[in-house]
C-alpha cells in the first residue's frame, strides 16, 4: 500500500510544487529505509507566515514564523538519546505546517533552491512525525544521517554542510 499524503492549501504561492506527491515520495523513501508498516499517512497546511505565526504561538508559546510544525498522532521519541524511536502502531502519523514566505527567505538567504529547501523540510517535518528529533547531539545526529541519506538519493546536497544544524 502506498503511502498518502492529503494536502490542505491555505497560501496559493504553494501551488508551485505537487506537496502530495512530494510527501508520498519522501514516505515511501522512509518507509523502505526504517521498514515501516504499509499504508502511513500524514497531512500537510501549505500556508504563510501569519498563519503559522498563529500555530507556533498555539502549540509552542513562540509567537513568530518558522518553516516547518509538526503534530505527531502519538509520541513515538526513544527513551535513550540518539537511538531510534519506536515503530508507529497507526497508520496516520499526524500533521506537518509549511510557512511559504519563510521557507521561500531561507532558501534564498542559504543559496538553496526553493524545491531542494521544500524537499528537506518536509523530509524533517515527516521525521518529526515519526518520533525523531534534535534535542540533543545524539538525536540530531541519527535524523539528519538520515536527512542526509536521503536527500542524497534524490540528488540533493547535504542541507547542513557549511551552516550550523538545526
Amino acid at each position: 500500500m502506498t503511502p498518502q499524503v492529503d494536502v490542505v492549501v491555505e497560501d496559493a504561492r504553494w501551488d508551485q510544487i505537487d506537496l502530495a506527491a512530494l510527501g508520498a515520495r519522501l514516505l515511501g523513501s522512509l518507509q523502505s529505509q526504517l521498514d515501516l508498516p504499509q499504508g502511513v499517512a500524514a497531512v500537510i497546511m501549505a500556508c504563510d507566515d501569519a498563519r503559522i505565526a498563529e500555530l507556533n504561538a498555539a502549540f509552542r508559546g513562540k509567537a513568530v514564523p518558522t518553516n516547518v510544525l509538526s503534530w505527531p498522532s502519538e509520541d513515538r521519541a526513544a527513551a535513550t538519546p540518539g537511538q531510534p524511536p519506536e515503530t508507529p502502531t497507526t497508520a496516520e502519523l499526524g500533521d506537518l505546517a509549511l510557512a511559504f514566505d519563510t521557507c521561500h527567505q531561507e532558501a534564498i538567504s542559504q543559496g538553496k533552491s526553493f524545491d531542494a529547501h521544500v524537499t528537506h523540510l518536509v523530509l524533517h517535518g515527516l521525521l518529526h512525525l515519526l518520533g525523531y528529533d534534535h534535542q540533543t547531539d545524539a538525536d540530531a545526529d541519527l535524523m539528519e544521517e538520515i536527512e542526509i541519506n536521503l536527500l542524497e538519493t534524490l540528488g540533493i546536497p547535504n542541507p547542513y554542510e557549511g551552516q550550523l544544524t538545526v
